[in-house]
């Protein structure tokens, strides 16, 4: 017995060692990834890009609504994590060597504003590496509320719109802080997959994306059961999926 505790030691030091040296390496791939990408142009000059388009919409005239539901569905601790997520990392990697595939990432909505500022849509270690030190210094240089402005306004929704205001207009023909609680629900969902969760591409994959979206607001605890299902008749109706 003592000998197979000795060899379990064994095996428990040399696996440790081995993810040290995998961290390592990666690490510092991306970190040269990351220093590569802010010697191309600074993070403040990608940031400001964004936030002086004629159509930015800041953080106080987004409906509280679709802040809860955008944070619920893409990353419910937003509010509380300093840029990156370890229990949502934990889980996703996880989840990718039982599937063996790169399905999860485990990206915070921090992160997910620095891969469409800074890097490639490309899924690899190094680049989700980058994607930390990124994530870190942009929580340095901005507050949370600033952050998610910075991702409903460069996130696609597809038909062609780039940020929440053209998505507004184009799918509803109204201003973001005019938008109801079923448009919110339903633009939350979007990003996720433009070409398919569109509602002017499948009202099917539409209204299952809206569901979704509805299922992770009632387990966050910002909507009741009963109000969720309400909403879901209401979507469903605009769809024309119900009469």
């Amino acid at each position: 017995m003592k000998a197979l505790a000795r060899l379990l030691r064994a095996l428990l030091l040399l696996l440790l060692a081995a993810a040290l040296v995998f961290f390592a390496v990666y690490g510092a791939r991306g970190w040269q990834l990351y220093r590569a990408a802010m010697e191309e142009e600074p993070l403040e000059a990608r940031i400001e890009a964004v936030e002086q388009r004629a159509d930015f919409v800041p953080f106080d005239e987004l409906p509280a609504l679709y802040v809860d539901a955008v944070t619920s569905v893409e990353d419910k601790r937003f509010f509380s994590h300093p840029g990156v997520d370890p229990i949502a990392i934990g889980r996703a990697l996880l989840y990718d060597l039982r599937t063996r595939s790169f399905a999860q990432g485990g990206s915070t909505i921090t992160q997910q504003v620095v891969k469409n500022l800074c890097f490639t849509q490309e899924k690899t270690l190094e680049r989700k590496a980058a994607e930390v030190f990124a994530a870190l210094s942009l929580e340095r240089l901005r507050s949370k509320e600033e952050i998610f402005a910075l991702y409903v306004n460069g996130s696609y929704f597809g038909s062609g719109c780039t940020g929440v205001a053209a998505a507004a207009q184009a799918y509803f023909g109204k201003e973001v802080a005019a938008l109801d609680a079923a448009e919110c629900v339903l633009l939350a969902g979007i990003p996720n997959a433009p070409s398919a969760y569109s509602p002017q591409a499948d009202p099917e994959l539409t209204a299952a994306r809206a569901r979704q979206v509805l299922r992770r607001m009632t387990a966050c605890k910002v909507l009741t059961e009963e109000d969720a299902q309400a909403l879901e008749d209401q979507i469903a109706r605009r769809l024309g999926l119900q009469n």
